[in-house]
């Protein structure tokens, strides 16, 4: 099993476990023709029977994950039936519903990241596919056998960007020589704000926040949790997180005080430290 440490973790069922295992060789992108964010791609996929990716990449540069890239994904068609058990890891991008719009920063710079990624986790060498069988990187429309009813995908801008700032970028990162990066520094958050913050920030006007910094901890867990759209991960603990709470709660074990009624959103000292725990941070009250 491999899996993205970058990504949130939004495993496909029962795909994940029925889908035949691959060898990944190649890495290829994709416009998904929707503006959607990986959770709403998740659950296009979840409830629907059309073919899958392994990742989807929001505007944002916020990235989901569904399957193990050792997992076939059904898309790339032939790309993931050779015989030799190689096959493609694929992404898909958000984009406008033309697929006419270039990628933005925040997505070129997160598909370099993920193509050095495939590059060292699997080996995928840093080329272009010359053919469709050949280990690299490539595009969806850029071998015929990867889409078998013909396709212009991901869109004339983002093969050009593909070709200028994409790949040239996964190489040059890649090589790039790599410098030991600083210990870290595990982040502290006290109860006491959390409940503070969770009290008042939603009376504030919007985004306001109480406790800024140890917000934004919390919300930066929760998006990796999977219950949080990265977009409102602004360090405001308002209402549009509580429900994300809920859901951590849940969980944890925690329900309402009476049968059927959901967790109630605020944050106890037990719920609270399961999630630094999960995700890197220390509670004090």
């Amino acid at each position: 099993m491999a899996w993205y440490p970058k990504a949130v973790r939004l495993e496909l069922q029962p795909e994940s476990q029925e889908q035949p295992a691959i060898r990944p060789t190649q890495l290829i992108m994709h416009s998904i023709v929707a503006p959607w964010d990986e959770h709403r791609l998740y659950a296009y996929w979840k409830y629907s029977t059309s073919l899958e990716s392994h990742f989807g990449l929001d505007f944002d540069g916020s990235l989901g994950q569904y399957l193990s890239t050792t997992t076939r994904a059904d898309a790339n068609a032939a790309a993931n039936r050779r015989p030799d058990g190689t096959g493609a890891i694929s992404v898909e991008t958000a984009s406008n519903t033309s697929a006419s719009d270039p990628w933005t920063d925040e997505q070129v710079a997160e598909l370099i990241d993920l193509g050095v990624w495939a590059h060292q986790e699997h080996g995928v060498p840093l080329r272009i596919c010359a053919m469709a069988d050949d280990a690299g990187f490539g595009y969806h429309s850029l071998h015929r056998t990867w889409s078998t009813s013909g396709t212009a995908c991901p869109g004339a801008k983002r093969i050009a960007q593909f070709r200028a700032e994409v790949f040239p970028g996964i190489v040059a990162k890649a090589r790039k020589p790599a410098t030991p990066a600083p210990g870290p520094t595990r982040p502290v958050v006290s109860l006491g704000h959390v409940l503070a913050a969770q009290r008042r920030d939603p009376g504030l006007p919007q985004g306001g926040t109480t406790y800024r910094a140890e917000g934004l901890v919390v919300e930066r867990a929760l998006y990796r949790a999977g219950l949080l759209a990265k977009r409102w991960v602004d360090g405001s603990l308002g209402s549009l997180t509580r429900p994300a709470v809920s859901e951590w709660q849940e969980r944890c074990g925690f329900r309402g005080r009476q049968l059927g009624q959901a967790a109630d959103g605020y944050f106890g000292k037990t719920s609270l430290t399961l999630l630094g725990q999960a995700y890197g941070f220390t509670v004090k009250d």
